[in-house]
């Protein structure tokens, strides 16, 4: 972060002093001297219990639910929410800096999309990007803080429980352009259908100026029914629509990565290899490269910088573990993605496929249609084994054993690890996905553990 004066990063929360900020915290433990530090109150953990510790260390304000003991009063911007005034800190800070930005949201894709803008980006100039998961009102701000005068570019990922939180973040983040990666059924629990969801991704417009390239997926059900406002330029990509302004043909994917031909109604074509499997992420590399030429890029070099994409943690990571093929995507499932994961486990060429797929959540009255639909999936798409996992997939499971396919529900961990160890072979092909909560990684790292190393 960039030494911006109190009165300016607090205006609007606080009449502060114009002294240099050098950073914004919400942990104790990075606090600083002329540091803002943030009390966020927590059911376990409450900032207000540290405040005092943070001022003596050298905060040089404190912003607080309430004044707390220890604190000058001089000292303590008293707000009513915490995670507002953070997301309001950073618009200030945001006001400093004139990268070009894009702004990423949609229910399914947004990290992949995330990274491949920052693969194409990083091509042009010094770029910043999101880390792992900060798409809320306290990751966004993280992100704009680390802005400098050097950034040239930069990606924000957007996510959102409820409706009004994208148009929050957009308007403090203000990006150049806009992708929307499409409308599946993420949030159904908290916004009731798919409808509201589409309303909810499209407030990313608020925060786009006059003129900028909104992205959308032209292949989505819901996208082309949405508004467009008319002050924005629509982009739309695509593989299977015929009217999109940028398309993917000849897709050729295996286990090693993808290729297929871009076509660009404005640029023409180009010959694309990007080192992902499954036909889902050519849809994250078209809304990345379309972004970026129309924020006026050279339109070869973005296709060809769609090759330095890396993948990011547990996300599509297909890796080799004791002769097996482990397609490890355990940081979140919903229907949508599951589908698209039990693709790419289909075009493996290993002789032996199983699926540990386990519960999706927030899906709310759609979950039990949700689940029963990936048991479909997996034995429309040839999987020789089903590991349900977790009291939701047992309509997962019941779908799968009807339709034949060798299935096993477990409802502990344990239960899966023991599963794994009988059934899961060299030669063979393992996909694990679920939603983070239901804790994959750790139990493929235990499954690991006992596999032959090389």
């Amino acid at each position: 972060m960039q030494p911006i004066p109190a009165n300016q990063l607090l205006a609007g929360l606080t009449l502060a002093e114009p002294i240099p900020i050098h950073a914004v915290v919400t942990d104790s433990r990075r606090v600083e001297p002329g540091c803002v530090f943030i009390c966020f109150p927590g059911e376990r953990v409450d900032g207000h219990t540290f405040a005092a510790g943070a001022y003596r260390d050298g905060a040089a304000y404190v912003v607080a639910n309430h004044p707390v003991e220890g604190v000058p009063a001089e000292r303590t911007v008293v707000v009513p929410d915490s995670a507002l005034a953070m997301v309001r800190m950073a618009s200030n800070y945001r006001m400093l800096f004139t990268p070009r930005m894009i702004g990423v949201t949609g229910s399914v894709g947004k990290t992949t999309t995330k990274e491949f803008c920052y693969a194409v980006l990083s091509a042009f100039g010094n770029t910043l990007k999101t880390e792992g998961n900060q798409n809320n009102d306290i990751g966004v701000p993280n992100t704009l803080f680390r802005l400098e005068d050097t950034t040239e570019y930069a990606v924000v990922e957007m996510g959102m429980d409820h409706a009004g939180e994208i148009e929050r973040l957009t308007r403090c983040a203000r990006p150049s352009a806009a992708i929307i990666t499409m409308i599946g059924v993420s949030h159904l629990e908290n916004l009731g259908t798919r409808e509201n969801i589409l309303k909810a991704k499209m407030e990313i417009c608020a925060g786009l100026p006059d003129g900028a390239p909104l992205v959308l997926n032209a292949d989505n059900d819901l996208l082309p029914t949405a508004r467009v406002p008319e002050r924005l330029h629509a982009v739309w990509f695509g593989v299977e629509s015929e009217t999109a302004d940028v398309r993917a043909t000849d897709v050729q994917t295996g286990a090693q990565g993808t290729t297929f031909t871009l076509v660009d109604k404005e640029h023409g074509h180009f010959a694309v290899s990007i080192p992902t499997a499954g036909l889902h992420t050519v849809y994250d590399a078209l809304a990345a490269y379309a972004a970026a030429t129309r924020l006026g890029l050279d339109p070869a070099a973005c296709a060809a910088a769609l090759a330095r994409y890396q993948t990011t943690g547990m996300r599509q990571n297909i890796v080799e573990q004791g002769g097996v093929t482990v397609i490890e995507d355990c940081y979140n499932a919903s229907p949508d993605s599951m589908k698209a994961a039990l693709s790419v486990l289909e075009q493996l060429p290993n002789p032996r496929k199983i699926a540990l797929l386990g519960d999706m959540l927030e899906l709310g009255d759609a979950s039990e249609e949700g689940h029963r639909q990936c048991g479909q999936w997996a034995a429309e798409s040839g999987v020789d084994l089903l590991i349900a996992y977790g009291p939701r997939s047992a309509a997962m499971a019941q779908a799968a054993k009807d339709l034949g396919v060798t299935t096993v529900h477990c409802q502990t961990a344990q239960e899966v690890l023991q599963c794994l160890r009988q059934s899961v072979r060299p030669g063979d092909a393992l996909l694990a996905k679920a939603s983070h909560a239901m804790a994959l990684e750790e139990l493929l790292q235990q499954f690991y553990a006992a596999l032959p190393q090389a």
